[in-house]
């Protein structure tokens, strides 16, 4: 069994931050990309951004430069820093964790720009 966990989520205001974790554990050889996906309502999910093991990260175009994503491999751990948030940043944002074909998602963490 796998377990994917998101904390961090919340309301914030516009132009503010926020700092999203996500622990995955279990029985898990090798978590090759982990990331994170975001859905707003009535909207197909999208990427956010993801990051191999070997630390190469992908982002969405629309958190490019206000984004940052970062991992600790021993902890089995990916991070979200978003800066500088916006109304339409406003989602579920669901964790992912790709063991070895297989991917595994989290429950979501609802995240809030408003003021």
């Amino acid at each position: 069994q796998v377990q994917v966990v998101e904390s961090g989520g919340g309301l914030v205001q516009p132009g503010g931050s926020l700092r999203l974790s996500c622990v995955v554990s279990g029985n898990i050889f090798s978590i090759y990309v982990m990331g994170w996906y975001r859905q707003a309502p009535e909207n197909p999910r999208e990427l956010v951004a993801t990051i191999t093991s070997g630390g190469s990260a992908n982002y969405g175009d629309s958190v490019k430069g206000r984004f940052t994503i970062s991992r600790d491999n021993a902890k089995n751990t990916v991070y979200l820093a978003m800066n500088s948030l916006q109304p339409g940043d406003t989602a579920v944002y669901y964790c992912y964790a790709r063991i070895v074909t297989t991917p595994y998602w989290g429950q979501g963490t609802q995240v809030t720009v408003s003021s």
